[in-house]
């Protein structure tokens, strides 16, 4: 049950009990409504704050369970599945009273609004999939090594260039919330074109920036491989597809791969971002949602 008496979307942070699991989200802006999901898993929901958009769309910025404020599994590190998000997601949007949504999935959110689109396109006017990928696994993995060497090679003259390939190397280990953060704070260079060009900007997001481990095992200890190669083609849904230039985790190539694969859809590239192009290029980032949006419904 909501936990509050005002409406479920007023401005503010809400808590709902879904499937016997508190899920916390928070609403900002006017208009048509637009669900954001964060990535990580378990990276806090604010650094994916986007007011540019939200003097045209009512946010709903999802915490999504097992992180921040929203309750835990009882397998937890465990078992948050992109099947555990999907249908949070879905009885959300029961909560809310809302048929249709467009939904923005960032980076590992955006494996979830995959899946989402999936299996409820009923429930979707459009999906923004923001550095996305089709897959995980060994070529991901592959991939994401071969952008990190060209991000060395550009900065081996900085003295902060080991401490942030330290922080990227140590993910693979993390075991607790605290290792979660100190990874997260130290390889946020990397994940931005020019952070330290631009670090008056960006440093306070870095100091910011915060999370909870979550493992990448379902809650029976299986590792979840993800591979939507077969299913892209047959997504029943309009999506927008944006990637930063720099992006060293789903860069290009996994966008035009989506963007390719699924039958309506267009690709936006950020020229001057990586990662975190709503922060990097927030006006570029916005126009594109927005004119989706425009465009978007069915």
């Amino acid at each position: 049950m909501n936990t509050e008496a005002r409406g479920p979307l007023a401005a503010g942070t809400h808590t709902v009990e879904i499937g016997g699991v508190v899920q916390r989200y928070h609403v900002h802006g006017t208009g048509p409504v637009c669900l954001a999901h964060p990535g990580g898993p378990g990276v806090f929901w604010d650094y994916l704050r986007m007011p540019a958009l939200e003097s045209h769309l009512t946010m709903v910025y999802v915490e999504p369970i097992g992180t921040g404020g929203s309750g835990r599994l009882a397998s937890h590190p465990n078992g948050y599945t992109r099947d555990r998000y999907t249908e949070a997601l879905a009885g959300l949007l029961d909560h809310l009273g809302v048929e249709t949504t467009y939904l923005i999935g960032h980076s590992h959110g955006g494996f979830v609004a995959q899946r989402f689109a999936a299996r409820h396109p009923e429930r979707l006017t459009g999906v923004v999939l923001y550095e996305s990928a089709p897959l995980t696994g060994p070529d991901h993995v592959a991939e994401a090594m071969s952008k990190v060497e060209l991000f060395a090679r550009a900065n081996a003259e900085n003295p902060e260039l080991p401490g942030v390939l330290a922080a990227l190397q140590s993910t693979g280990a993390i075991s607790t919330d605290e290792e979660m953060v100190e990874a997260l704070r130290g390889l946020l260079p990397a994940y931005l074109a020019d952070y330290w060009g631009r670090e008056a900007d960006f440093a306070p997001l870095r100091a910011a920036i915060s999370g909870t481990h979550i493992s990448s095992l379902d809650e029976h200890l299986v590792p979840e491989i993800i591979d939507d190669r077969g299913v892209l083609g047959s997504l029943a849904v309009p999506a927008l597809v944006i990637v930063g230039r720099h992006d060293v985790v789903c860069g290009v190539r996994w966008a035009e791969e989506l963007d390719k694969s699924i039958p309506d859809s267009r690709l936006v590239v950020l020229e001057n971002s990586g990662h975190l192009g709503h922060v990097e290029e927030p006006d570029a980032f916005a126009a594109a949602v927005l004119g989706f949006v425009g465009t978007g419904s069915r």
